[in-house]
């Protein structure tokens, strides 16, 4: 039987502002951003490529705005992934050149903080 990790909740303090920041600036798909009631409102995001989405919103989460750290994504280039981010904005880190890879770093409004890695050739 599989597992399979395919929804990450990240806890903010601005759901509108983090909806922009992870559309607009990370370059995420907006899959949903429901109102279920006055006190909940559910937003899922899905990064380009990505089986796995993230969800945030109001009345969602108990977690502290900005306390997520060490999500990991892989993309193809890491340079290339930097490169779309500051084009659009995003503070990031240089390429950290490591021997398990190539990784860029940023976090959102809140600091919740992610990590791009671009995995070494395999042997």
């Amino acid at each position: 039987m599989d597992w399979k990790i395919e929804l990450i909740g990240v806890p903010v303090s601005d759901v509108d502002r983090s909806i922009a920041f992870y559309r607009d600036q990370a370059g995420f798909a907006l899959d949903h951003d429901t109102r279920v009631s006055e006190d909940i409102r559910f937003v899922q995001l899905t990064p380009p490529g990505s089986a796995c989405s993230i969800a945030f919103g109001q009345g969602i989460s108990d977690m502290v705005p900005g306390s997520l750290h060490g999500i990991q994504v892989v993309v193809a280039d890491a340079a290339q992934a930097r490169s779309e981010l500051v084009g659009r904005g995003v503070e990031a880190t240089e390429v950290d050149e490591q021997p398990w890879g190539r990784f860029v770093y940023f976090a959102d409004p809140d600091g919740n903080a992610w990590a791009l890695q671009e995995l070494p050739a395999r042997r």
